[in-house]
């Protein structure tokens, strides 16, 4: 994707090679800054307080970090011990454990003298993996809003989503928001509702930005809002992302989506997930009792950061002093309130059997 016309990924290796450099997320929608991450500490500090966020992005984040730390120590040990640090950086996305997986699969077998150099070769394969992806993606989610907009040729398609799907939660592209990308280069007269997606505002900073960057017309609403518009036919569709799926199709993503979902089962409007296969953890069945939510710092709750009238970068409290808060920062939505699953190798039921049946050996991708 663009910003201010120039091409940019999420992340990218550093001129010298001995660094990964990222976009950082703290600082938009107001002000752009690129870090530096050139140790696995910094990688894991990164991912941990968000200045990268977005299951896909942060899974190539803690791949190029198991390569940084392959240039200090590449022993077997050494590099389990850095799989398990930076895994616990966030717990309920599925893609960080993923990538590392796949990078400590790879990297074992090898010489330790070979494992740094074939290590930053493979985050580099898997950050481009990840673009064909949510291309991918993008394709067959395309499909989708055409069909949709055929139902309503005198009008944009109003499409909503929540938290942030596009191409700053990935390398590129984005997941939830790929096929809007798609129809707007392909002509398709879409609209976006963007929620706000408290407490952390990644509708409102980034989502808006992103938009706000390609052209996309688009609104920013409050959390609550989504329900009332859907009621009065002003949602065509609803289309948000994922960090982890269970077997059965049940999805985790920011918390806030659950309630989307609800409303958009009540009102007839469909409700598409965004799911790279990165995200399916075939592992779990029950996604409500067995998916890990992560609980943040309430102070994400009870503070909010914003520019002033001066255009300084400044957090104000919005809480008594003294309230408590609880902040999880996701939650579940059943399979059943799921329209369906749009992944890099198609579109599919949410339902058991047809996820089991799509992880059999040689389905060919998309």
């Amino acid at each position: 994707m663009k910003v201010a016309g120039v091409h940019r990924r999420t992340l990218w290796p550093s001129d010298d090679g001995e660094a990964v450099e990222i976009i950082d997320q703290r600082h938009l929608p107001h002000e752009w800054r690129v870090a530096r991450l050139g140790q696995i500490d910094a990688v894991h500090h990164a991912i941990a307080d968000m200045w990268v966020r977005g299951a896909p992005l942060i899974g190539v984040t803690a791949a190029y970090g198991l390569a940084l730390q392959c240039r200090h120590a590449a022993t077997d040990a050494a590099l389990a011990e850095a799989k398990a640090y930076l895994d616990g950086a966030r717990p309920t996305a599925v893609n960080l454990a993923w990538a590392t997986q796949r990078m400590l699969q790879a990297l074992l077998p090898l010489p330790q003298a070979e494992r740094a150099s074939a290590a930053w070769r493979l985050a580099a394969a898997l950050a481009d993996e990840d673009v064909a992806t949510n291309a991918a993606i993008g394709r067959h989610g395309l499909d989708i809003l055409r069909a949709l907009a055929a139902q309503h040729p005198h009008r944009p398609l109003n499409v909503l989503t929540h938290c942030n799907a596009g191409w700053l939660a990935t390398v590129d592209w984005g997941t939830a928001i790929a096929p809007i990308y798609q129809a707007h280069e392909a002509g398709l007269a879409v609209h976006v509702w963007v929620d706000e997606t408290r407490p952390r505002n990644q509708g409102a900073s980034l989502t808006a930005w992103e938009l706000g960057q390609a052209g996309i017309p688009h609104t920013v609403i409050a959390d609550n809002t989504g329900g009332h518009l859907m009621q009065h036919g002003l949602v065509d569709a609803v289309i948000v992302g994922t960090d982890r799926v269970s077997v059965r199709g049940d999805v985790c993503n920011k918390i806030g989506t659950y309630l989307k979902a609800l409303a958009a089962h009540d009102n007839g409007v469909p409700f598409y997930v965004a799911m790279p296969f990165s995200t399916l953890d075939p592992t779990l069945h029950d996604g409500v009792a067995e998916i890990p939510i992560e609980a943040r710092s309430p102070r994400e709750v009870t503070h909010i950061t914003g520019r002033d009238a001066t255009g300084r970068r400044v957090e104000v409290q919005l809480t008594p002093d003294g309230s408590p808060a609880l902040n999880y920062g996701f939650d579940v939505t059943p399979a059943r309130l799921v329209t369906g699953l749009i992944t890099e190798r198609g579109v599919m039921a949410a339902q058991e059997a047809v996820i089991r049946a799509a992880l059999q050996p040689g389905l060919a991708q998309a």
